[in-house]
This record gives structure tokens, C-alpha cells and sequence, in this order.
């Protein structure tokens, strides 16, 4: 097994807000979004998502264009299609975009749909646009498609058309906790961002005809971010800090301060662990941010309240359903939300 990296677009900014919009898409809109751990920018396509082991893959191209037409459409396959035709076993297809003319789609209703759901004048459109593209493109041995090969890529493709602010991209991350959303201004900086650590992958280094023999391969070049390093940036947005950052935040010395002097240092990296755990455990990502919402509120409601009373005045029911936490990781993690928010 071999894939060759081709056509790569490091030197394309163009799109990278659709690109984004992409990622969070793969990232918090799809059923399977929690299977989803690694991001590959500019490596197979523009945007690649890849499970923990990097096995599976969900391949997408993103074009922001507002009203393509049929036959656009085509041409915007020609990189999936490559794809479909390589070595490499990519588990979805998927096409993001701004919009299509109102000549593609059966139901205009349906903003995420598959060629069911395509006009059979359309279809013979993107046949054709995805032939012309095929035969400019020197990665495709144009010569060897057949009309089957061509019918079973579109069976498996999926088209997801954008219908959404670059805020509620972001919202989507806590989604079901409003009263820890952040404003509009915010949402929108956290979101420019994510497009712009994405948009530096395409400068870590060459990868244009890089060989590989296997999937995770990719991820030794570093052209990727992790569902974590987002959740984190958006967790340190909303709260003003990084909640890893070095030294011991304020509102916990004294608890820390009651450990004998040679424990501090494993008190302090137990509580470090125990956080990473919960904000990145996908398991249990709704338990994180219910309680995160319920620290938040209470310390802002309570502002003079020190961590211990903070702690008493949480949900337990919430308490009980974080079981990445003990008590003291937690006031620990109380005096970084603390910390932050005053």
C-alpha cells in the first residue's frame, strides 16, 4: 500500500474560513463526531479527519462558493476522487459547501444529503465536471475510469452545504450550556483563531510528493490539530487563561500550601491530570462542561466565596457524575475557573 501526497495547498489561503467551518463541522455536527480525534490539514485533501489510531478516515474537500453549479460540483470532486481511487481505505467522501444552484438538489430543503437527492440532469452534469477535471489532473490515470467507478465514488459521497455563523460553529462545543457561551465578539475570536492554527499546518514543513505506506503515517509530519488542543483553546478563552499553564493558581495555594513541602508537586500534577482527563475524555464531554457551567455560575454569583464554600454550593448530582474528579482536583480546577473569570 502507497499514497502520494499531490496538489497540496499550502500556498492557498483562500477558503480558510470554510475550511474551518469544516473541521468543526467533522468535529460536533455528525453522529460519529466523537470517533473523530485527529484533524490532518493539507495532507490527503483539505481537511482529513482521522479516529485515535488513525485508521479511519473521513476525507473532505471545501469549496465556498455560494451557488455551484452541477457541473462545479464535478470538477470540486476531482481530489475525493483521487481518494477513492487510492490505496488508502478513506471510510466517507464528503464535499463542504457555501451553496449550489437551484438546479442540484430534488428537496432545496436538505442542507446534508447524498446523490439521492440530486436531479438525474444534475448528476449528468457532475459526471462530466468530474471527467474534465480528472483528465486536467496529472495524479489520475484518466484512461482507467470506468463509468461504474465513477457511479460507485458518487454512491458514497456526502454534500454538506454551510447554513451556518462561524460563531455557532463555536457554540457547538458547549452547545447545551448557554450561560457559559461566550459573546458574539468572543466567539467569532476563537473561531479566527482555529482558522488560523489550521491555516499554519500548511507551513509545517513540504509534504508535497511525500510517499506513504499507511495512514497515521500523515501524522508524523505534523499537519494536524486534536479535538483537544481545540476544546482547550476554547475552555482558555472562556475563562482568560490557559487552565495548563505553569505555577499554581492563587485561590489554591492555601489548600496546596497544607501539604507537606515534598507532596506539593504530585498534589499539583495529580490535579493537572485529573483535569486533562476530564476535558478531554469524549465519553464524558456533556459531565465536563455541565459542571464546568455550575463552577462558572457559582463563582460568579459568589464572587467573594473562597473554593471550599465554592465547592459546597455546587450541583452533587453534578459533582458525583465527574468522576475524573476527587475533591481536591476539583478545587483545584474551582480556583483556575476562580482565577480566570475575576
Amino acid at each position: 500500500m502507497a499514497y502520494k501526497v499531490t496538489s497540496s495547498e499550502r500556498l492557498r489561503p483562500s477558503g480558510a474560513e470554510y475550511e474551518t467551518k469544516a473541521l468543526l463541522y467533522l468535529m460536533n455536527f455528525r453522529n460519529d463526531s466523537n470517533d473523530i480525534y485527529f484533524f490532518v490539514v493539507d495532507f490527503f485533501n483539505d481537511l482529513t479527519g482521522m479516529d485515535k489510531m488513525g485508521t479511519r478516515l473521513w476525507d473532505m474537500q471545501s469549496k465556498g462558493a455560494k451557488t455551484s453549479s452541477p457541473k462545479a460540483i464535478g470538477k470540486e470532486l476531482v481530489t475525493l476522487f483521487k481518494n477513492f481511487r487510492s490505496e488508502i481505505d478513506f471510510s466517507c467522501f464528503l464535499l463542504f459547501m457555501g451553496g449550489v444552484s437551484n438546479t442540484v438538489r430534488i428537496n432545496n430543503s436538505l442542507n446534508i444529503f447524498d446523490i439521492s437527492n440530486i436531479k438525474p440532469d444534475a448528476i449528468s452534469k457532475i459526471k462530466e465536471g468530474l471527467l474534465e477535471e480528472s483528465n486536467e489532473k496529472t495524479y489520475i490515470d484518466y484512461d482507467s475510469i470506468t463509468d461504474e467507478e465513477i457511479n460507485a465514488f458518487l454512491e458514497k459521497v456526502q454534500f454538506i452545504i454551510d447554513d451556518k455563523k462561524p460563531s455557532d460553529y463555536v457554540k457547538s462545543i458547549v452547545k447545551i450550556h448557554p450561560r457559559i457561551i461566550p459573546n458574539e465578539e468572543t466567539l467569532n475570536a476563537i473561531f479566527n483563531e482555529i482558522r488560523d492554527q489550521q491555516s499554519s499546518k500548511k507551513n509545517i514543513g513540504v509534504v508535497e510528493n511525500i510517499t506513504i505506506e499507511t495512514s497515521f503515517e500523515a501524522l508524523d509530519y505534523y499537519h494536524h490539530l486534536t479535538s483537544s488542543e481545540i476544546k482547550l483553546l476554547v475552555l482558555g478563552r472562556i475563562i482568560n487563561r490557559n487552565p495548563f499553564d505553569k505555577g499554581v493558581p492563587l485561590s489554591f495555594l492555601s489548600t496546596l500550601n497544607r501539604a507537606p513541602v515534598e507532596k506539593r508537586k504530585i498534589v499539583l500534577e495529580d490535579c493537572q491530570i485529573a483535569l486533562s482527563r476530564a476535558l478531554f475524555n469524549k465519553n464524558r464531554a456533556d459531565d465536563f462542561w455541565s459542571l464546568f457551567e455550575n463552577v462558572y455560575s457559582t463563582i460568579s454569583s459568589n464572587p467573594n466565596d473562597d473554593i471550599n464554600l465554592i465547592i459546597r454550593k455546587l450541583n452533587p448530582e453534578l459533582v458525583q457524575r465527574s468522576i475524573d474528579f476527587d475533591v481536591i482536583s476539583l478545587k483545584y480546577f474551582i480556583s483556575i475557573v476562580k482565577d480566570g473569570v475575576q
